[in-house]
């Protein structure tokens, strides 16, 4: 079953204001024509992140974006949109009011929001001392909030294109070489299948697969390491060394594989705010620089492998390391006429200070929503059930983030300010069964209170029944007589 992933509002404007200002990040414009470039893109349509629609942005607009993201160490996190400053406060519900609310929750737990707020509005026409009477929203806001939902009783016992017309479609376009103008503007990724197969420790032979990372202006290889499987979780994995050894760059270019669309890659690269661009179907020349190196790979470090009769994964990593450091970058690259590693030096660049491994572990994760199960306080995740804690378990829909090769944990996320709140575990059986069991924390605004005497006649049916009474109409009904001894 597909997953369904569950991106904010605030992500998906943060998203479309980036995907605006991305190319102006990742190719600065020359001096004095900033204000063409940015006459251009408000001159052309852009996708509603909400409704789909096309919408149109003033020149200001994009450039008041542009300066945030460029002075901001995170372009998307600074295009987001700001919570309200006075979120998680009740201005309509006083302290008089929250406590008539919390009585009636109390002598009537099985009723829905829209009664309560009926029975409310009674007792605040019969009582002026309670306050103004809230909106539903915000009386069903405040209730789930201080956790008084409504118990319920317990019930008994599209078609993919044709290859050739495809082909006949970028046929009738014209190819350009391109190059990036600063270090860091673009990067190209990609996996290559080795031509030699390799011996694992269990015994077994397999062909490995080399994933490359390569800077487009520099030809600089900013990661290549070997992996056993084409996935996301290898993409991430030698996507993060690469970070951590170059910084982040301003957009990253790939294939439309497995591993470049799966949730985790295109959310965490969003979240690090770095464009990502796919390669047009059939269009592998898209990606040709990369695909000269495969060729030096291939012409000069497998066939120095020849003469190792037991080649392991181990040992070609390290040759390969070795190889692209102390060969490849300091070898003269014949299109750009000097040495990788030299231009990488010598260019201007736009890359970004990398940021910690705590954040990129959580910026590459694929984000979903799921519903608390109330009589445990437990959800599933791709089928393992997580315990959620105790303090969250008024919250009815919950933001989550996981990686899907990775079930030993996962976050509970604040989907207006992206922020991890806890970290969630796999149920632990073994140990509930123990029977240890903390006691729940009390709301602050419940103090223990004496057991409520009978409520009587709710508050609408008492004023219902008094309305009909002054109507001076007989009750509708003939009364039973009660049969004599």
């Amino acid at each position: 079953m597909a997953r369904q992933h569950a991106v904010s509002a605030h992500e998906r404007w943060a998203h479309l204001r980036f995907a605006v200002v991305g190319p102006l990040l990742a190719s600065p414009p020359p001096a004095g024509q900033l204000q063409a470039e940015l006459a251009r893109l408000a001159g052309r349509d852009w996708q509603h992140p909400l409704s789909g629609q096309p919408v149109r942005f003033a020149v200001s607009t994009i450039e008041r974006w542009l300066y945030k993201a460029r002075a901001g160490a995170d372009p998307v996190g600074v295009l987001r949109r700001r919570p309200r400053r006075d979120r998680g406060e009740q201005h309509t519900i006083g302290s008089r009011l929250s406590e008539a609310l919390r009585r009636q929750y109390e002598a009537h737990p099985r009723w829905s929001y829209q009664l309560h707020l009926d029975n409310l509005a009674v007792l605040v026409a019969e009582q002026a001392e309670l306050g103004p009477l809230p909106s539903y929203p915000s009386l069903r806001r405040y209730m789930v909030a201080h956790g008084w939902p409504r118990r319920r009783p317990r019930a008994s016992g599209s078609p993919q294109a044709d290859s050739q017309t495809v082909t006949a479609e970028l046929a009738a376009r014209e190819v350009r070489s391109y190059e990036a103008t600063h270090v860091g503007g673009l990067w190209h990724l990609d996996f290559h299948h080795g031509s030699r197969k390799i011996l694992s420790p269990q015994g077994e032979w397999f062909r490995p697969l080399l994933l490359a990372i390569l800077d487009d202006h520099s030809r600089l290889i900013c990661h290549a390491q070997w992996y056993r499987d084409e996935t996301a979780r290898s993409l991430v994995h030698g996507l993060v060394q690469a970070f951590l050894k170059r910084g982040l760059p301003r957009a990253a270019l790939m294939d439309n594989g497995g591993a470049m669309i799966a949730a985790e890659t295109v959310e965490g690269l969003a979240r690090l705010g770095i464009l990502h661009q796919t390669t047009l179907p059939r269009s592998p020349y898209q990606n040709g620089k990369q695909e000269n190196f495969w060729s030096s790979a291939e012409g000069r470090l497998l066939a120095m492998l020849e003469g190792e009769p037991l080649l392991t994964l181990d040992v070609l990593n390290q040759a390969t390391l070795a190889w692209v450091e102390l060969d490849y970058h300091r070898s003269v690259h014949s299109e750009i006429r000097t040495t990788p590693l030299a231009r990488c030096l010598e260019s201007p660049s736009v890359a970004r200070h990398c940021p910690t491994m705590a954040a990129l572990e959580l910026a590459f994760t694929a984000a979903v929503s799921r519903t608390q199960r109330r009589s445990d306080g437990t959800l599933t995740l791709d089928g393992v059930r997580f315990e959620v804690p105790a303090r969250f378990r008024h919250l009815r829909r919950l933001s989550l983030r996981y990686k899907s090769w990775d079930l030993r944990q996962a976050w509970l996320i604040d989907e207006a300010q992206g922020v991890a709140l806890e970290r969630l575990y796999p149920l632990d059986r073994a140990r509930n069964a123990e029977g240890v069991r903390r006691p729940l924390p009390a709301p602050a605004s419940a103090p223990p209170v004496a057991a409520p005497e009978p409520p009587g006649i709710a508050p609408l049916l008492r004023k219902l029944m008094a309305d009909y009474a002054a109507t001076g109409l007989p009750p509708a009904y003939i009364p039973q007589e009660e049969p004599q001894p």
